[in-house]
């Protein structure tokens, strides 16, 4: 029987088409949806038939995986609960989007358990899960009402090329996919890169859309320092951060990036591009540092999101940023250990400056023994 094929773009109620996809899913059905990177076929994880029919459709062996199709981080916290930080990092970085995640799947609370013994074993067969979080609006809202994950692979017959548009997804797949949901051409183009992380370090087990130098960005740990204007607190930490992490390191301070590291400073009400405080560019000079090249930029979500450690400056910077991005809640704290806030010498001698940055400095020999230890 032909597959139903929906234009998406002239549908005249989307959540229409959401539900009839759900729908479909749920009753066992195989349905191909576009994504960002290229079009995918899914099938409820729920559903032991249509796993079993996914894999006869794809001519994929038995030691060759779907991914697990989720709508967010915190779905994947349910089937890898230890998930480790570097894990976590890249997740929170580039989900919904595209990467797919392929991680150690051992743990005893594991939804995968709950799953039917077929559908486990084509979603983990060799002790690792990959995890897929599409960022494309239409398998997002399925994704949030289907009850339970889907599996998702490429809409096309295993070892063909990948189906960039509705039209190729049909001439690929013949009548063996329920419903097709045409949304135009996938507009990446190119399938997800496929990412294995053990312990500390990842590998990438297929090259796609993100590239292996910007990876090695989203996977180093960001350390981000907040203050009011981004002109004299935060750049003091930041370019004193710099210094003793690439000494701990025992790399130059601009090969810091280069060794996993990245440091950045940002004002809750900075204006972008401002300059620093002249006293604070003498306090820093003093101290062998650079300042004169800062130009301060506002806080942003992407910052935030980004961040694995934000060291706060006050106690009302640090709740001003939990009243907007509660979710950084266990990311985020005062730089000076004893919970005091680090004054501002804005308007102050010189000599307050000084001490502002001794106090900074102080503080980070502690915070960087925590995170470096």
């Amino acid at each position: 029987m032909p597959p139903i094929v929906i234009d998406v773009r002239n549908a005249d109620d989307l959540r229409d088409v959401v539900h009839r996809a759900v729908e479909a899913l749920a009753a066992g059905k195989i349905v191909a949806f576009p994504t960002e990177t290229v079009y995918g076929l899914a099938a409820s994880a729920l559903c032991e038939s249509a796993v079993l029919r996914l894999r006869e459709i794809k001519g994929r062996a038995a030691h060759q995986p779907f991914a697990l199709g989720i709508k967010s981080l915190d779905d994947a916290m349910d089937y890898v609960p230890d998930l480790n930080p570097l894990g976590r990092r890249i997740a929170r970085r580039c989900w919904p989007g595209p990467i797919t995640l392929v991680l150690k799947n051992g743990h005893t609370d594991s939804l995968i358990q709950q799953l039917p013994i077929s559908a486990q074993e084509a979603f983990v067969p060799h002790g690792y899960l990959g995890i897929r979080v599409p960022a494309h609006d239409l398998l997002q809202q399925v994704l949030q009402i289907l009850v339970g994950p889907v599996a998702l692979t490429s809409a096309n017959r295993h070892g063909a090329q990948d189906a960039l548009t509705a039209k190729e997804v049909l001439e690929s797949m013949d009548d063996d996919v329920d419903m097709v949901l045409d949304d135009g051409r996938s507009r990446l183009g190119q399938p997800s890169t496929v990412v294995r992380v053990d312990g500390d370090k990842y590998e990438i087990l297929r090259e796609g859309v993100v590239p292996q130098r910007t990876l090695k960005r989203l996977a180093s740990m960001h350390i981000l320092f907040v203050c009011t204007g981004n002109t004299c607190r935060s750049p003091l930490a930041e370019v004193i951060a710099k210094q003793m992490i690439s000494q701990r390191r025992g790399c130059s301070v601009e090969d810091l990036e280069e060794n996993g590291v990245i440091v950045m400073s940002a004002g809750i009400a900075a204006m972008m591009g401002s300059k620093p405080s002249a006293d604070a560019v003498v306090t820093a000079k003093d101290l062998g540092l650079d300042l004169s090249q800062h130009a301060a930029q506002p806080l942003t979500a992407t910052l935030v999101r980004h961040a694995d450690q934000i060291f706060t400056m006050t106690n009302g910077h640090r709740e001003a940023i939990l009243a907007q991005w509660p979710e950084a809640h266990d990311r985020i704290q005062l730089l000076l250990p004893d919970s005091r806030d680090v004054a501002d010498p804005i308007g102050q001698p010189q000599e307050c400056y000084k001490e502002c940055a001794e106090q900074i400095r102080g503080a980070l020999k502690t915070r960087i023994d925590e995170m470096f230890t």
